[in-house]
């Protein structure tokens, strides 16, 4: 392709559809258990769909994955996957506690 001609150009190439992020925890006080999972999908500099991951014991920096597929469905399906397999061994999304003041 020349860089003089012309391409046709869709304005959602490269786009994620929409956001997918994640934030989920399990503990367990009497194992000593704090730990965090989270996910995101976003695009990458070149317009494909970057799942990361990062993991670890909370109030740590844990580690990371990234996962790069061509196209956002394969990184939707294997973020689902995942969210499943999580769920399955007790991760849950972060209790939150507000104090209201009178």
């Amino acid at each position: 392709m020349s860089l003089d001609v012309a391409a046709a150009c869709d304005d959602h190439a490269g786009m994620i559809s929409q956001p997918y992020q994640l934030y989920i925890e399990r503990t367990d006080p009497a194992k000593n258990m704090a730990r965090y999972y989270t996910m995101e999908i976003g695009p990458t500099m070149f317009g494909e769909a970057c799942l990361t991951r990062r993991w670890g014991r909370i109030g740590k920096r844990g580690q990371e994955k990234q996962h790069v597929f061509e196209r956002e469905e394969e990184a939707v399906r294997l973020f689902l996957d995942l969210v499943k397999q999580k769920r399955a061994r007790g991760y849950r999304p972060r209790a939150t506690l507000r104090y209201f003041q009178s």
